[in-house]
């Protein structure tokens, strides 16, 4: 049966107060990520909403192999963005401007000369991007963006701006790819057709506009964009999630926009 997921708001030191609806501001806590509770019945694939003021660190996450071999973990960690909001100027940084030997990437990341070596993207509303396992990147301010991700927090920092946080060297050298960013994981998306965004060995996700009558063919998560989604019995709007349930029935009119996202991994199982 079809169940709405709950919230969890995540104060960053990057995070922002002033976040649009229908997301809560707090002028108090700086929130930087808000992520909904997996579901037990559907717990491989974690949707989080990501709100920026500074950058995030330069990190790199290991694929299911490299977390399986270092012991740090069943599965690593996929990601996707779909840039929601963007100021002038924002950008993410995927990917180094060449190829280049571990150990120079290792000396950059303790000297901070890897920021010389990070290739800055622009980014603007309906921008979508796919982060392999192994791509070194950093998320920069000025952004509300959604990311789609293995339901897992095995985060290996490179380089941190100066902030006292540890760093994960040794580990990041074990699964980064010292390479540039392949254009062919990066798409514009939002136009008026609905469109298949990713599929990949962890997850896929399609986006759906406006009305729409279908029934799940298997375990989903629904994520509305814009407007509001009919998933079984539950209402689910704007800055939500739930879980549609084999069979549940998904709803929507004219004006809405939202995700289905399947967990490709309990297809494999």
């Amino acid at each position: 049966m079809s169940a709405l997921l709950s919230q969890k708001t995540v104060e960053k030191v990057w995070g922002r107060h002033d976040l649009s609806a229908p997301f809560p501001n707090d002028k108090l806590a700086k929130i930087g990520e808000i992520w909904f509770e997996p579901a037990p019945s559907y717990g491989g694939v974690l949707i989080k909403y990501l709100f920026t003021s500074e950058k995030l660190s330069v990190q790199v996450h290991p694929s299911d192999e490299q977390a399986q071999r270092m012991g740090v973990g069943p599965r690593g960690k996929g990601e996707c963005w779909l840039i929601l909001e963007a100021e002038p100027g924002a950008q993410v940084a995927l990917g180094l401007d060449t190829e280049y030997e571990s150990d120079a990437v290792r000396q950059a990341a303790i000297d901070g000369s890897i920021e010389d070596m990070l290739v800055w993207h622009d980014a603007r509303a309906g921008d979508f991007f796919h982060v392999p396992p192994g791509t070194i990147h950093a998320i920069g301010p000025g952004l509300t963006l959604l990311e789609i991700q293995q339901n897992t927090d095995i985060t290996f920092r490179l380089y941190d701006y100066g902030r006292p946080r540890d760093l994960h060297l040794e580990e990041a050298m074990q699964c980064a790819q010292f390479a540039p960013y392949s254009s062919k994981f990066r798409k514009r998306i939002g136009g008026s057709a609905s469109e298949q965004i990713i599929d990949c060995d962890a997850f896929s996700a399609s986006l759906l506009q406006d009305n729409h009558i279908l029934a799940a063919a298997e375990p989903a998560l629904v994520i509305p964009l814009q407007g509001s989604v009919d998933v079984g019995d539950k209402k689910v709007r704007a800055g939500g999630c739930a879980v549609a349930e084999t069979g549940d029935a998904i709803r929507s009119l004219v004006g809405a926009q939202f995700l289905i996202v399947h967990d490709n991994q309990i297809q494999q199982s």
